[in-house]
């Protein structure tokens, strides 16, 4: 059976969330840390969505989120201390898909929670199943 065969590379299966979850919050913090990439952000600007929501001390929170998502995206992209990079970034990204996407309804293209939800159980999971053997760090 085609399951079989397939079965003996599970231990690859974490190696893929990491790449995929590493680059996606990487870039995601690196267009707001430094202003650059597709989606350049910057913190001032940042910043200044956060206050429009009204969440108080909004410089220093948009400074927390470009952090924690970069040096999150690189950690989980490296597999190092994997589950408390991930505990950290799924606390992040909960709180966007709470307080920014959840009511915007379910679709992305509005802006909807059907995508950081994704991440956000990706995160989950990467925090409950750690890094992995392939290709990380943590052992």
């Amino acid at each position: 059976m085609y399951t079989d065969k397939l079965s003996k590379y599970s231990e690859y299966a974490p190696l893929f969330l990491r790449l995929g979850v590493g680059v996606i919050f990487l870039v995601h913090g690196i267009g707001k840390l430094f202003s650059i990439g597709p989606l350049a952000v910057g913190v001032q600007n940042f910043s200044g969505f956060l206050a429009g929501m009204g969440v108080p001390a909004a410089l220093v929170v948009a400074w927390i989120v470009a952090l924690v998502e970069t040096l999150g995206g690189i950690a989980i992209l490296i597999g190092f201390q994997t589950r408390c990079a991930s505990l950290l970034v799924a606390i992040n990204i909960g709180f966007a898909l709470i307080l920014v996407h959840l009511k915007n309804g379910f679709a992305n293209g509005n802006g909807g929670f059907e995508f950081p939800l994704l991440l956000f159980l990706a995160t989950l999971t990467l925090l409950f199943m750690g890094a992995g053997k392939k290709l990380a760090i943590d052992k």
